[in-house]
């Protein structure tokens, strides 16, 4: 495992769509978890203690979100063969584990993490109503151990309002995006 960081966020970058299989057999695509009012898209994997120490706030996250009309998932882009602790076995342990409310699913060729770019775990990327990139970043501050009063990223628990990267288009009034001062630390994606 080799941390890394995330690249400078390409505002306004429509999201790619997708057909991925889901931990529980179903396949997922952007038009399955696309929010009425925005959509949540995360790279994870099992074995990154950047993913782990945040897996229980990622849950509290997409809750709030879901409230709000934004949708999520969550996509392994590693390769099982060489990370076989992210096989898609492992991922449903791992999403059980940690009781995902919404779906995990597996890139076994790796182009979906490729077309949006996706370098590391975690790695979140926010898109509005239009499927316009409006967040790239990280959940929160902690890395490697949870920072209990860590500031959150996303903005939404324990406040539960409006995520300023979802905000711009659905009529509630944000400031526009802040430039990055909170690169993202996390685990490489791990590629064939």
């Amino acid at each position: 495992m080799a941390p890394t960081s995330d690249p400078i966020c390409d505002f306004g970058w429509t999201a790619r769509d997708f057909s991925l299989r889901g931990v529980d057999g179903r396949i997922y695509s952007l038009t399955n978890v696309r929010g009425p009012k925005g959509t949540l898209i995360v790279f994870i994997c099992n074995h990154c203690p950047y993913v782990r120490a945040i897996a229980d706030r990622l849950v509290e996250e997409v809750t709030a979100l879901r409230v709000l009309g934004i949708g999520a998932i969550a996509i392994m882009p590693n390769d099982t063969v060489a990370s076989p602790s992210d096989s898609y076995d492992n991922m449903k342990r791992f999403a059980a584990d940690h009781k995902f409310s919404f779906p995990y699913v597996i890139d076994e060729t790796q182009d979906i993490a490729r077309a949006y770019g996706a370098v590391c775990t975690p790695d979140f990327f926010g898109f509005n109503v239009k499927d316009e990139l409006q967040y790239r970043g990280r959940l929160e501050e902690s890395k490697t151990t949870l920072v209990q009063s860590a500031r959150r990223e996303l903005d939404v628990v324990p406040k539960i309002k409006f995520p300023q990267w979802a905000a711009r288009s659905n009529g509630v009034e944000a400031q526009p995006p802040p430039p990055s001062d909170s690169p993202v630390v996390s685990c490489v994606v791990v590629t064939d």
